[in-house]
């Protein structure tokens, strides 16, 4: 296993996590802590417990044993405050399909508190490029305009914590450059914190500053991004999941 990060103070913080489904262990001991301001990459082949480990972490699913706290708070305490912390971008749009995308955002808004409402709804759907867009109701959209919407939804409430399972799928490139652009620095200048989940090495290997290879629900590596060139992850990879690229 590679060296653990020097990790600042940890707003992400997990200990000893776990998840069964019936017989199968997706979970198997996870301990994860993210600093402030930090992009983490997580890789893995399928099947290796990453989409799950994402969807405890956003308060979507809970554990069968172990710890999740954000910003030293958990979600069984302080689950509203916690979501109010964390934004989400998934496979999953979390949009309801008989609404329009302004009515979604609304939706979203409200229950985040988002002071001045429709002037940070326009403001994401700018950020995205769906203003001409917002009165259409989401089931007439493409899956690519669909993830637009999701991603708008997720920066609402500017969240300090994005955690995001293979937010480019679906995406054409100039979708995927704005998602990008969005998670520059908040208004204040203070980096948000970054959880990705990515299939694509070179990808991961770009954007990221911590990375984690989780197999069979364990974390097999991490270490700085530093250390590695694209040849030596790939090699890594292999060598930690036994899976072929």
């Amino acid at each position: 296993m590679g060296q653990n990060a020097a990790a600042q103070t940890g707003v992400v913080k997990v200990e000893g996590l776990t998840k069964t489904f019936g017989n199968q262990r997706a979970l198997r001991g996870i301990d994860l802590e993210v600093g402030q301001g930090e992009f983490v990459v997580i890789f893995g082949p399928n099947g290796a417990g990453k989409s799950t480990l994402l969807r405890i972490l956003a308060g979507i699913m809970n554990p069968s044993s172990g710890s999740v706290h954000i910003s030293g708070l958990s979600f069984q305490d302080n689950a509203e405050e916690v979501r109010r912390r964390i934004g989400v971008v998934s496979h999953q749009t979390f949009l309801y399909g008989n609404l329009t995308a302004y009515e979604n955002l609304a939706f979203y808004s409200r229950m985040y508190d988002v002071p001045r409402l429709e002037e940070r709804i326009a403001e994401v759907a700018t950020i995205v490029g769906m203003t001409s867009r917002l009165h259409d109701r989401v089931s007439t959209f493409s899956r690519g305009m669909q993830q637009r919407i999701s991603i708008a939804r997720s920066l609402l409430h500017k969240p300090a914590i994005m955690l995001l399972d293979e937010p480019e799928t679906g995406l054409d490139q100039q979708a995927i450059a704005m998602l990008w652009e969005a998670l520059r620095p908040a208004d204040d200048g203070e980096k948000r914190s970054v959880i990705l989940i990515s299939h694509s090495l070179e990808r991961g290997l770009e954007l990221g500053e911590r990375l984690l290879i989780l197999d069979k629900g364990k974390i097999v590596y991490q270490g700085l991004k530093t250390a590695l060139d694209l040849a030596g992850l790939k090699e890594l990879y292999q060598q930690s999941t036994r899976v072929s690229l």
